[in-house]
């Protein structure tokens, strides 16, 4: 339980950092686009950011950084999800966003408001509740015709994500982190129930759907995530993440992974999951309008096209 926990919150600490310096490199792509070719280089017809200016994005130093950070996260997020229930490792993990929160402080010049640092406080309160309430993690095997449905939502969802959230342009910043959290949390149950792990068989592993389900919903889900940072606010697409990579996941894990709370303590797990879902919704309903103060105004000359 303890290793679990200290993975957990070196996961959280590293996708948090990530999500930052991501937003960081992929404003500063934008502003810099923006300022050599007019402010509609880089968009689509419905306003959000096309392929060539993700990719642009995808190529800054703070952004290469941030994907170390989450490559990393990754790592310590899987080993986690193998040693806690997955409402648990999850829902530690999705407290990234209280690290989002603080650095984009510093980083981005972002001013939180009263409302958002009440669901912060909240969140962090919601996690301690679980923490105290959860019980061993449950099993590891679930029925083949489970990994192949993983599979598949997981090729639907980030597929047609990406489709839906092109199409919503500049307004789809919170169902694109939505949809990457569902991607994350895919990879979160897919490491869980992945095959070939214990004892390690190399030709069971390669050969589990499961396995392709984790590297696309953990690269779909980075790239959803790279374009609701660069359409939106920071805090807000990272908790609409969080509550896609928590509900899902958590959900799995209690009712067909066997995951449980210590004895007489399932009332202050399912409170506590309810109030972290909840927080995190706050976040990201109140921070949608926050203000980047690192965003440098374009030139005269562009503000007029």
């Amino acid at each position: 339980m303890i290793l679990g926990l200290v993975t957990a919150v070196g996961a959280s600490v590293c996708y948090g950092t990530g999500s930052v310096l991501q937003a960081v490199g992929s404003r500063r792509s934008a502003r810099e686009e923006a300022a050599a070719k007019g402010r509609s280089a880089g968009v689509t017809e419905h306003g959000g950011p096309n392929l060539t200016s993700t990719a642009k994005a995808a190529v800054t130093w703070e952004f290469i950084l941030g994907t170390v950070l989450d490559l990393i996260g990754f790592g310590l997020g899987a080993l986690a999800a193998r040693l806690l229930p997955l409402f648990l490792s999850q829902t530690i993990i999705s407290a990234n966003l209280v690290i989002t929160a603080l650095l984009s402080i510093k980083l981005l010049g972002i001013r939180l408001r009263r409302p958002e640092w009440a669901s912060i406080a909240v969140l962090c309160a919601a996690l301690i509740m679980l923490a105290v309430a959860a019980g061993p993690e449950g099993g590891h095997h679930v029925a083949m015709s489970v990994h192949w449905w993983l599979l598949g939502a997981s090729v639907v969802l980030i597929a047609g994500g990406s489709l839906v959230v092109r199409r919503l342009g500049a307004s789809g910043a919170i169902v694109a982190g939505l949809l990457s959290g569902l991607g994350f949390g895919a990879l979160g149950v897919g490491v869980r129930i992945l095959d070939g792990l214990d004892p390690f068989a190399l030709g069971t592993l390669l050969s589990d759907p499961a396995l392709y389900a984790i590297l696309i919903g953990g690269l779909g889900g980075m790239y959803l995530h790279t374009i609701a940072l660069q359409i939106g606010s920071v805090n807000g697409a990272t908790a609409a993440l969080v509550v896609g990579e928590t509900v899902v996941p958590g959900v799995v894990g209690v009712i067909w992974l066997g995951d449980s709370s210590r004895d007489g303590l399932g009332w202050m797990a399912a409170f506590g999951f309810v109030l972290a879902v909840t927080s995190a919704v706050g976040v990201a309903y109140f921070g949608q309008g926050e203000q980047d103060l690192s965003e440098e105004p374009l030139p005269a000359e562009l503000t007029k096209q």
